[in-house]
């Protein structure tokens, strides 16, 4: 059985698409642009300003559904360039200072709205 995380302090979905689903004793969520979910704008317009962001909402999902940041055990980060790997980690740290989460970072293409980062983690309920 599943369960439809939403929350205000999270970006809406923009589309057919949930913030988050819990099951299996997990919750899912979705990629996370650096949008301020007060503004509707994104956060800033580097990848420190907008990993920060992303990992905010991210944050909020969790919550929202009954876990927390600290229960993550799996997340996926996608670069517009992978020269920006160095400053999205260093925001990255601050969110997983002891025992990081597994992880994997691509750069793709193109994100969203032309975003420089978004970002989505599974964590433990």
């Amino acid at each position: 059985m599943k369960k439809v995380v939403h929350t205000s302090s999270a970006p809406a979905a923009i589309g057919p698409y949930s913030q988050g689903i819990a099951a299996g004793g997990f919750v899912f969520t979705s990629g996370q642009l650096p949008i301020d979910p007060a503004t509707g704008s994104f956060a800033g317009n580097t990848v420190a300003e907008q990993t920060r962001q992303s990992l905010l909402n991210v944050k909020a999902i969790l919550e929202s559904a009954g876990t927390g940041i600290e229960n993550v055990v799996k997340v996926t980060v996608y670069l517009q360039n992978m020269d920006d790997f160095s400053e999205m980690n260093n925001t990255y740290m601050s969110f997983f200072p002891e025992q990081a989460p597994a992880r994997s970072a691509v750069e793709v293409s193109r994100l969203p709205k032309d975003a420089l980062v978004e970002i989505e983690a599974v964590a433990i309920l």
